[in-house]
């Protein structure tokens, strides 16, 4: 009988998923995430001081946040409770609220590990906070989504946010290294088919030791090389969540890296959102924004180029269509760069609305009734185009009120000319003055 049972388990060991099989059992066998789980780090210092607070793990899936969250309970004996957002509703929480108030009534303290955490209400995260504070539960929650956005500020103020990052190559390798040692075998792998399956896995250990254990399965003679591997299996879909944080993190590096005259990246982020499935319609939106925004009247074609290659693609579609709004972006990102215009629109806003009430001067009003013209209206206005050099130089600004300087061009691309005239124009304006 004992001979079944082993034989029983062994067979069930070799049916358990890699990833599983390879699940650190201690916190010092997690590969990566040394930020967050080194002696220095505030895991470390928190482990040490024997005093563990309510935590929130943000990062991309496959990083370890769950292995990480079931270790923590393994090193301050409390016991391990796993749930996701997605598929608990209230009455699965209050039962596990109820078995966590008797577990510690009983002298057994409870981490409560939420998986997909910010899937969960404003509603349902309040709910978690009379027992965050009553020392129920310790939470650990996980997220994918940038927790500023996704979860209240009650559960925030409570709890630390910790960044998991993306696993490095060198990472990766370690695991592959470790994955082998499991196997019993190396990869049949030449060295470029292994980067190229460490690339496939994009940073996410899960996916590798998922990809691993296909090749592993494989009956080969010697080794197999980038064409052959790319052959039997199927590159990872990159992460791309098209309304969250991935979105943003991407058009802010595209716009970044057109501000940044920097073609090749401004084309690497602009493809990496199109392979992600962006909407290019959103991207024509964004780049002709760029255009008016950080080129401004620096170029006066920028946001020409943008509006035409946007029309290109709605008349072509995809893909073609996508060509001309790459085109777009590799002119802005060498197009000469003002944020001029930018800056002195703002700065007239703010000007408008702290002095939203005060008239225009009388001088410049319309006086269309006799009425109005015996109020002053139209007094002293002098016409500019009977003015010497077409210019009076009068005050346009309310009365009493100091002549705001809001646009100030640069000395790049078309702005050296209008440059040039602003200066000639404050020059005669202060001529006329005196």
């Amino acid at each position: 009988m004992a001979d079944l049972f082993d034989t029983g388990a062994k067979v069930a060991a070799k049916t358990q998923p890699l990833a599983d099989r390879l699940r650190p059992k201690t916190l010092s066998e997690v590969i990566g995430q040394e930020q967050v789980l080194g002696p220095d780090s505030p895991l470390g210092v928190m482990l040490a001081a024997g005093s563990l607070s309510s935590l929130i793990f943000w990062g991309p899936p496959g990083v370890g946040k769950t292995t990480i969250a079931r270790l923590l309970a393994d090193e301050t004996d409390l016991q391990f409770v796993q749930i996701s957002a997605i598929f608990t509703g209230v009455p699965d929480l209050k039962k596990v609220f109820e078995a966590a108030k008797i577990r510690r009534q009983n002298g057994q303290g409870t981490l409560l590990f939420v998986d997909e955490i910010h899937r969960f209400n404003k509603a349902q995260q309040d709910g978690f906070l009379p027992h965050m504070e009553d020392g129920t539960i310790l939470l650990v929650g996980a997220t994918t989504e940038n927790p500023s956005f996704e979860l209240n500020a009650a559960v925030l103020s409570r709890a630390q946010v910790l960044v998991l990052e993306r696993l490095s190559l060198a990472d990766l390798e370690r695991l592959a290294q470790r994955a082998e040692t499991e196997l019993g075998k190396p990869l049949p792998l030449d060295p470029e088919a292994r980067a190229a399956l460490l690339e496939m896995a994009d940073g996410d250990g899960r996916a590798l030791l998922n990809l691993i254990e296909q090749v592993g399965a494989w009956s080969v003679e010697g080794k197999l090389n980038t064409e052959a591997l790319g052959k039997r299996l199927m590159r990872r879909a990159a992460q791309y969540d098209k309304s969250g944080d991935s979105h943003y993190n991407l058009i802010s590096a595209l716009h970044k890296s057109v501000r940044g005259s920097d073609p090749d990246a401004s084309l690497y982020w602009f493809a990496r959102m199109l392979t992600g499935g962006e909407d290019p319609r959103y991207l024509a939106r964004r780049i002709t924004r760029m255009a008016v925004e950080d080129i401004g009247l620096a170029d006066t074609h920028a946001h020409r180029v943008c509006l035409d290659a946007w029309e290109t693609y709605e008349r072509l579609g995809s893909p073609e269509g996508e060509l001309a709004l790459a085109q777009a972006v590799i002119y802005l990102a060498l197009a000469p760069k003002s944020n001029g215009a930018y800056v002195g629109y703002k700065a007239a806003m703010k000007a408008a609305k702290q002095t939203g009430s005060e008239p225009p001067p009388k001088h410049i009003l319309n006086a269309p009734t006799s009425l109005m013209k015996d109020q002053g209206y139209g007094d002293g206005y002098s016409y500019d185009h009977d003015a010497e050099g077409g210019f009076s130089g009068q005050n346009y600004f309310p009365d009493g009120m100091k002549r705001g300087v809001y646009y100030t061009p640069v000395e790049r691309g078309f702005e050296r000319e209008l440059k040039k005239r602003v200066d000639y124009f404050a020059k005669l304006r202060a001529q006329r003055q005196t």
